[in-house]
């Protein structure tokens, strides 16, 4: 059939152009694509993503009830969520890595989360520990109080009843700063893992292409 000059072909009740089926199948698939791309990222968000991760030299692994999830900001090297109490708030876990003496030493960072609350350090049952992953040093630092949520420039939302979980590695590539903040029953539920996760630690690109393949 020719209409305006031009082929046209009879597909059930329909007329198209040669070429318009194999494009209506290929946008069903990128349809079908699209649609995959939201439930994994829905997966994401409910405990899916990532099992192990890289951040500078070391390969972290994910625990099985945390959430991954994509950081929105460059300075966010891995970011992930663990689930809140009973449908309650949920805490984040953030990793930061700036690079060869980028951030500061292990002191001034301390000190700088323990002024992210409200209240002085005297009243945040502040503590810090160490640790080493291999030969490598790392601080874990805890406080809890009214937490001071927000960028580091602008407005801040006071959380009461909130903790600070945070860990430095002591990295000969730039110190990696892992901060987990939540509800404070969350933060206390979910120390032991934190700690697990830190100090279990891989080092190196070996360990990274092993843990590749576990993926999820």
């Amino acid at each position: 059939m020719d209409v305006l000059g031009m082929p046209w072909i009879r597909s059930g009740s329909f007329l198209m152009l040669p070429g318009m089926k194999s494009c209506l199948r290929n946008g069903i698939v990128v349809l079908g694509i699209l649609a995959s791309v939201g439930t994994v990222e829905r997966a994401t968000a409910q405990g899916g993503g990532k099992k192990t991760f890289k951040v500078s030299e070391f390969t972290f692994v994910r625990p099985d009830a945390w959430g991954w999830v994509q950081p929105r900001s460059l300075m966010r090297k891995a970011q992930l969520s663990v689930p809140g109490k009973e449908g309650g708030e949920k805490g984040e876990v953030v990793f930061f890595h700036f690079g060869p003496g980028n951030a500061g030493g292990t002191q001034a960072n301390i000190d700088r989360w323990f002024r992210q609350f409200q209240e002085p350090k005297a009243q945040l049952n502040a503590r810090t520990e160490t640790s080493k992953v291999g030969d490598t040093p790392i601080s874990f630092v805890h406080a809890e109080g009214t937490y001071l949520s927000g960028p580091p420039v602008g407005r801040k939302i006071p959380k009461r009843n909130f903790a600070l979980l945070g860990a430095i590695v002591e990295a000969e590539q730039g110190f990696v700063f892992i901060k987990f903040t939540g509800p404070k029953a969350v933060v206390s539920a979910a120390e032991s893992d934190f700690k697990t996760m830190v100090a279990s630690a891989k080092w190196g690109f070996a360990a990274f292409f092993k843990g590749a393949s576990e993926e999820v």
